[in-house]
């Protein structure tokens, strides 16, 4: 029993990072119709950016937290800027070619800069958030528990921000209606500007929780994690933040039962073969609308 419950504890955990970075994949899927492929890196560069503000300028860890999302937030909104938004009005292909082209930009970038040996994680720095607790016979760490709480209000704190504010709006109005809201006079470039800062923030976020039990960042540490996550924005219905959500809550908890079973070696497929059977089932996924074709 205790060992179930191990497992469910960290597989809830590990969900919730899955969701909180599927959620960048599911709202620029939602605004722009693109994979942007070069997530999983925007997360793998935060982690970059940890270490150097805490490893490097000595920051202490509650100001790095802040200025490493700041500076995640940045990368993300410059990648669009220079990336995505030249291709605004070319085929699709084409935009997702250029979202593979950043991913393995950033891969190469940061082994230039960082070589391709994994640098150490300052987690023993960490505060509170590295400190060991014990719930009954459970053993975990405070950034394991408190995980899945920040995951859950931070998302429904951005459902507020959508179904409130007058950003929020304008972008249910874009993801509806492109052509539309340009010609009623949203400010098209400031809305995916806005929806890159949020998914880049809330990667921002997940790099940290995700390496502080890790220890070590390497160039391609995003690559799997970032493919996890997209899997988690298609199971639960891309484009939908409370499908990101539980796709990342049912993707966690999977993949940590089968690292617990005879079948440990298995646990990343296990991952892909979700995807496949869903793709089957419910292309749509869990939270997925049906798009019906305009003849």
């Amino acid at each position: 029993m205790d060992t179930f419950l191990q497992n469910c504890l960290n597989g809830i955990s590990i969900g919730s990072i899955y969701a909180l970075i599927a959620i960048g994949y599911t709202m620029v899927y939602g605004i722009l119709r693109l994979i942007n492929f070069a997530h999983g890196d925007i997360f793998m560069m935060a982690g970059y950016f940890m270490i150097i503000c805490m490893t490097d300028l000595l920051i202490p860890w509650y100001i790095s937290v802040i200025l490493v999302i700041i500076a995640t937030v940045l990368l993300g909104v410059f990648i669009e800027r220079i990336a995505y938004k030249p291709l605004r009005d070319a085929p699709r292909m084409s935009i997702m070619i250029s979202a593979i082209g950043v991913s393995y930009f950033l891969q190469n970038f940061a082994t230039y800069v960082f070589t391709a040996q994994p640098r150490s994680y300052p987690y023993d720095q960490m505060g509170f958030l590295s400190k060991k607790i014990q719930l009954g016979n459970l053993s975990t760490t405070m950034v394991t528990f408190i995980t899945p709480i920040l995951t859950v209000l931070l998302v429904l704190v951005l459902l507020l921000l959508i179904k409130k504010t007058k950003m929020g709006i304008a972008m249910r109005a874009v993801s509806r209606d492109f052509e539309t809201s340009q010609l009623m006079g949203i400010k098209i470039n400031a809305v995916i500007s806005f929806t890159f800062a949020i998914g880049s923030g809330l990667a921002a976020l997940g790099s940290i929780l995700y390496f502080i039990p890790r220890s070590s960042v390497y160039p391609l540490s995003g690559s799997l994690p970032g493919l996890k996550c997209f899997v988690a924005a298609v199971f639960g219905g891309i484009g939908s933040i409370p499908g990101a959500l539980v796709g990342g809550f049912l993707i966690g908890l999977c993949e940590t039962f089968v690292k617990g079973s005879a079948f440990s070696e298995f646990s990343d497929v296990v991952t892909f073969i979700i995807l496949i059977v869903v793709l089957l089932i419910k292309p749509t996924g869990l939270f997925g609308e049906k798009l019906e074709e305009k003849v």
